[in-house]
């Protein structure tokens, strides 16, 4: 089970030296019990704010069947199952509004569900969407690497429906290495996504951080626990499947429990910080009439005339 964290001697008001505020994020150790937990804690997140699944995760999956559809024109057979488990690549940045809402619950506040889009005003934002889109890129090209493994066990003759690819896939030799294949390349993909984004996301959103330092961190937290962090990918893994069986629906509630999840994982994995420095406070813009519409976008020019 995590320790709490020791922090200040209660008023002992001495600062800290420069070298312990700039120190890097503190690991602890956790067990099975404390992924337990965080799974419990998730569940609640998404009870107390269930209305979110239907505007960030129903989407998710039907424009993952969308970019199938563009992707290979003819069939989307071959690459259904490299989608559903790609979703375990983008999941982390897809997860983003979740971790804003258990952030805003464990801190007492109320959360709806358009308190996800407050994570936008996130000042290590733009260092979410950099390792967001290094996901993408990751996720981009394991379906191409899914897609180049099933023509070289089939060819470029797609299948003539949902019959005759299972028999393809299950009762050939060829559909057996492809299994076998994709499943050890996939596993690499995953473990890498794991190991550099684990708690990344949710460290970048409490405090300002980089890419760099966030990677780092959540490599450290899976160095230092590495049986329980391969459990948590091996959880992560048997839901997304779960969910994906009944035509992607059950997606709406894995995603969502996942995404709490991981907030609470981190609060588990990531000790808090011992003098944590306030986030700039968001600079107060003033409302203007829809009849200024165009001299709003010269700010400038408005205070010149002024």
């Amino acid at each position: 089970m995590a320790t709490p964290y020791p922090g200040n001697a209660p008023g002992n008001t001495a600062p800290l030296p420069a070298q312990d505020i700039a120190a890097a994020p503190v690991i602890r150790s956790i067990g099975l019990s404390d992924l337990h937990r965080a799974l419990r804690l998730g569940w609640e997140d998404f009870k107390a704010v269930p209305s979110h699944a239907i505007v960030l995760c129903v989407i998710y999956p039907v424009l993952g069947l969308v970019l199938a559809r563009t992707v290979l024109g003819y069939s989307v057979l071959p690459l259904l199952f490299p989608l559903a488990a790609g979703f375990a690549l983008l999941g982390p940045f897809a997860a983003l509004g979740l971790y804003e809402l258990s952030r805003r619950r464990e801190r007492g506040e109320q959360a709806s569900a358009w308190d996800a889009v407050g994570v936008l005003r996130s000042p290590s934002f733009g260092a979410m969407l950099g390792l967001g889109t290094l996901l993408l890129a990751l996720f981009v090209v394991w379906v191409a690497t899914a897609q180049a493994i099933y023509v070289a066990a089939f060819g470029y003759e797609a299948a003539a429906g949902i019959p005759d690819f299972a028999r393809r896939v299950l009762t050939t030799s060829q559909g057996w290495w492809l299994i076998i294949v994709g499943c050890g390349v996939g596993f690499v993909f995953a473990v890498v996504a794991l190991c550099v984004s684990v708690v990344s996301f949710p460290l970048m959103l409490e405090r300002r951080t980089g890419v760099g330092e966030a990677m780092v961190t959540s490599l450290r937290a899976v160095a230092r626990n590495p049986a329980p962090m391969a459990a948590w990918g091996l959880i992560v893994a048997g839901l997304l499947v779960a969910g994906s069986l009944p035509f992607f629906i059950g997606l709406a509630i894995v995603i969502p429990l996942l995404g709490h999840a991981t907030w609470h994982l981190y609060r588990e994995v990531v000790a808090p910080e011992l003098n944590p420095q306030p986030l700039p406070p968001r600079q107060h813009r003033e409302r203007r009439p829809a009849a200024d519409f165009p001299a709003n976008l010269f700010p400038w020019k408005r205070n010149n005339d002024a």
